[in-house]
């Protein structure tokens, strides 16, 4: 599936900032199961300085740095991405988890595509007792270790309430666990702290998910969202599965990556500093085109102080 991406953020500030400093992860990784046909990232005012480079984890990153005041920063993401991830096939045909487990201990691959950096703790997804017994529920002994993570991913599902309004984009996950609200963001991170308090490899995924408009009804520019899930490594014969705790559904070609990492601060799709006092707002769009589909139609967007949770002054916030 090709998709025609656009991801729009606007910063308006109450007084002029003087200085700003942005890490931007808005170009979307290329992968076994996806490739960067085309990408473009434009900033307003125009950066003083920029370095493109590769984090850790394979995102690619660009620096910015603007030294002019402004009121208004806009920063705008267009690109065009294939996505073609094999179906996840059998859950039930896959190797038992403690195999796995004991797989990824060994595997020698120390890159962003193996599982070791993807094993351990992180200040966002911390070991947990009372997480690492609710996703134990899922983990018999013996049972496949795509069926049980897709087990422990429905019962988040049933158990977990979507509430924009629970958390923030500092909530730890034992908190967000606690309440039992959250967003994807909450849910990948408990999802995550999870299986690795089970001695499996997880990682963060942000990304954006394809949205289907009402029967009836024109796709609106700018309503689609940022979105965060889970990929589990699940031996080497199946790899990297991507699990949905937020839908209960696998993260297939309805799903486009933006970055991969540990925990949701290596992935922010922007990052940064600014100099100013006063308030900001934010204002965030995204279009998730499917080639072959009509350009969607205008809309009217409102401020959000907090709004995508993929990035405050942090997206200098968070993802839906």
């Amino acid at each position: 599936m090709i998709y025609t991406l656009r991801h729009r953020t606007t910063y308006r500030y109450e007084d002029a900032v003087s200085f700003a400093q942005c890490v931007l992860r808005l170009t979307p990784r290329s992968s076994p199961t996806q490739t960067l046909l085309r990408s473009a990232i434009t900033v307003l005012p125009r950066p003083h300085h920029t370095q493109s480079g590769v984090g850790p984890y394979g995102e690619r990153t660009l620096r910015v740095l603007i030294d002019v005041p402004h009121e208004v920063l806009v920063i705008e993401s267009q690109c065009r991405v294939d996505v073609h991830v094999p179906p996840t096939g059998d859950p039930a045909d896959s190797e038992p988890w403690e195999d796995v487990r004991q797989e990824s201990f060994a595997h020698r691959d120390l890159g962003p595509e193996g599982p070791a950096a993807f094993l351990y703790p992180t200040p966002r997804t911390p070991n947990v007792a009372q997480i690492t017994d609710y996703a134990r529920q899922s983990f018999a002994p013996g049972r496949p270790i795509v069926e049980a993570a897709a087990d422990l991913m429905r019962r988040m599902h049933r158990d977990f309430h979507y509430d924009p309004e629970a958390t923030t984009v500092s909530t730890p996950a034992a908190e967000a666990f606690k309440r039992r609200h959250g967003v994807c963001q909450d849910f990948a991170h408990i999802m995550i702290a999870g299986l690795r308090g089970l001695g499996l490899p997880a990682a963060y995924v942000s990304g954006y998910l394809r949205t289907i408009p009402p029967a009836g009804q024109p796709r609106l520019e700018g309503a689609d969202a940022t979105h965060a899930w889970v990929a589990v490594w699940c031996g080497p014969g199946r790899g990297w599965i991507g699990f949905d705790p937020t839908n209960a559904i696998f993260a297939e070609n309805d799903h486009i990556v933006l970055a991969v990492g540990r925990d949701y601060g290596d992935v922010a799709p922007i990052d940064g500093i600014i100099l100013a006092p006063g308030v900001q707002t934010l204002e965030v769009e995204v279009d998730v085109i499917p080639e072959g589909e009509p350009p969607p139609v205008a809309r009217v967007t409102a401020n959000a102080a907090d709004e995508d949770r993929s990035g405050t002054s942090r997206e200098f916030g968070r993802t839906h």
